[in-house]
Formats: C-alpha cells, sequence, structure tokens
C-alpha cells in the first residue's frame, strides 16, 4: 500500500541532561518515514533540504527502501535547522535556535509516481501547506493522518480549522487538545474536536501513554516504562509514522486496527528516545519490535473474575 510522507527533513542540535549534539539530522518527515519503513516497502517522501544536506544521509533513506524522489535539493540554500535544550523532566525544552532556511517557502511538490497514493502522513508543517498536498493528489488517499502543533493554533487557526476538515485522523497532545477545543476535560476536548472533522483523534500524553477516539469508542494506551530516556526529540513523529505504516500495512482501516497501531506506534517512539536523533530507529530489526511490542502486551494485559457477591461486599 503506497505511503506518502510529508514534512520536514532537517538537521537539530539538541542538549539534555544525558548530553549534547552538533548537527544531526532529524526532521519530522525523517522520523515518520523511517518509522513506517518498518512496516512498508513502498515509503515515499515529499520535503525540502538544502545542499548541506549529506548525500550519505539520502542514501540512509534508500536503505530503508524510503522513495526520495519528492525530496528537493535547492542548490545554494540551507536545510532548515532547530536547536533546543531539555529540561530535567524531559517534558518541557526550551527553543534556542530556528531557522526556517529552506522551509521558509517550501511548495510541495507531488511526483506522478505519488499519485498512487493510498495512505497519507502530513508531518508537522503550516496547514495551508498540508491542505496543498492533499489538493494535488489526483484522488483523495484511503487514509489521511494530520500531526499539528500550537504554534499553529497560535498564528493560523482559520486555515487549521479547514486543514482538519479533509483528513481523518488528527495526533495532538494533550495540552493541544485542550487549546484547540477550549475544554479542560479530554473527553469533552476529543468530542469537540471530532465534530470538526476528523474521524478519528488520537491525543498523544507523552510518558502517560496515549488516547484514541472515534466511532463512539475511546482506548487508552499506555507508555512503556523506560529506565533512561535520552532524547524525546522525535518521538511524535516517530509514534504517527509507526501509526500509519502499520495500518498501511494491514491494508483496513477500523478502530480495531488503530488500537493495534498505536501500540506499534508507541513502540517504536520508545525506541526513538533511548538514543539521540534517529540512531537507534534506524537500525532495528523486526524481533526487536516484535518484543517491545510484546512488553506492551503484558504491561497492559490483565484478567479480573468480577463475583456479584464481591461487588455487593464493595
Amino acid at each position: 500500500m503506497s505511503l506518502v510522507v510529508i514534512g520536514s527533513v532537517a538537521f537539530d542540535a539538541i542538549e539534555t541532561p544525558f548530553g549534547k549534539t552538533d548537527k544531526i539530522v532529524g526532521g519530522a518527515a525523517t522520523y515518520a518515514s523511517l518509522a513506517a519503513s518498518y512496516f512498508s516497502d513502498d515509503v515515499k517522501i515529499v520535503a525540502v533540504v538544502g545542499d548541506d544536506f549529506p548525500h550519505s544521509e539520502i542514501e540512509e533513506f534508500h536503505i530503508h527502501h524510503i522513495d526520495t524522489e519528492g525530496l528537493q535539493i535547492k542548490q545554494g540554500e540551507k536545510s532548515f535547522f532547530w536547536s533546543g535544550k531539555y529540561h530535567n523532566d524531559m517534558n518541557s525544552r526550551d527553543t534556542l535556535i530556528t531557522e526556517l532556511n529552506v522551509l521558509g517557502d517550501f511548495d510541495p511538490i507531488i511526483p506522478e509516481s505519488y499519485q498512487d497514493c493510498e495512505y497519507l502522513m502530513l508531518g508537522n508543517l503550516t496547514p495551508q501547506v498540508q491542505q496543498t498536498v492533499i489538493k494535488r493528489l489526483k484522488n483523495r488517499p484511503k487514509l489521511i493522518v494530520m500531526d499539528t502543533m500550537n504554534f499553529w493554533m497560535d498564528i493560523a487557526m482559520e486555515d487549521l480549522l479547514e486543514t482538519i476538515k479533509l483528513i481523518d485522523v488528527l495526533t495532538i497532545n494533550d495540552a493541544e487538545a485542550r487549546q484547540l477545543s477550549g475544554e479542560y476535560s479530554l473527553v469533552k476536548a476529543a468530542a469537540k474536536i471530532l465534530q470538526m472533522g476528523p474521524k478519528y483523534l488520537i491525543i498523544k500524553k507523552g510518558e502517560h501513554g496515549a488516547l484514541l477516539f472515534g466511532e463512539g469508542l475511546i482506548f487508552s494506551a499506555p507508555a512503556l516504562p523506560l529506565a533512561e530516556v535520552f532524547d524525546p526529540t522525535g518521538a511524535g513523529d516517530t509514534f504517527a509514522g509507526g501509526f500509519i505504516g502499520y495500518l498501511a500495512k494491514v491494508g483496513e482501516v477500523s478502530f480495531a486496527n488503530m488500537k493495534n497501531a498505536i501500540i506499534y506506534g508507541s513502540a517504536l517512539a520508545s525506541f526513538c528516545v533511548e538514543k539521540f536523533g534517529t540512531e537507534k530507529i534506524k537500525n532495528l530489526s523486526q524481533e526487536e519490535i516484535a518484543a517491545r511490542v510484546q512488553e506492551f502486551v503484558v504491561l497492559s494485559q490483565f484478567s479480573i473474575d468480577i463475583k456479584a457477591s464481591i461487588v455487593q461486599q464493595l
């Protein structure tokens, strides 16, 4: 099943309590496409970089069977660069440097070979660019998943709401869900957001897991307790890539399959945070992924025999 991922391919410089890096490869499309590649050999990327982006990193995409025909390389220009420093709790961070460079006027070009797109992952970019991608596809994909953030809610709410009407699954964190809906309760927030257009909503809660809403149902996925978290950068994008990659592999969109997709996405995200940048998710085996998914199953699985007499005693 053809899967197209749009987003940033960029450079990051990261500092956490566990260390710091110089410029390393990052970006929403990088993390999402790498994660999706563990499920599909037909992942295609739409992004833009400058001529400072190493050819070896483009080859890394090819090693993972990721099609880069849609990756524009702007000669004489620089790639997007972000630098940030995480606080001790690893849940908050300070942005030190943001250089849009080629991303400032990104015009997504959809190659003809991408027009068979059945699954579309819209990584975090301006809502207008996300809309442009949808409109440039000749046929509507079977499933459109969109990620966004509070920044676009602050400066481009009208465009964001128009884009949300066009998609099937929205992924945001709990703070963004509250901001978008104006509701503190996540259940009430989800109900309002689903009225905006998407059929399903995923609310990411970081170290506390994720919630899936849709079809009048709710699923709560756990987060795997990890002994060490080195770098949370890209974990959300990795989650999204694993999520849509799994759905593309099974080829059927349903709430039940989305529950499984969230677990697979969470498993890949748990690998991502164990090393800086993409280091860990570039070199996973299917056995490692299966074992990590099994850890999620064991973590959340239980059985209980509730007898009427016990309930009455309680």
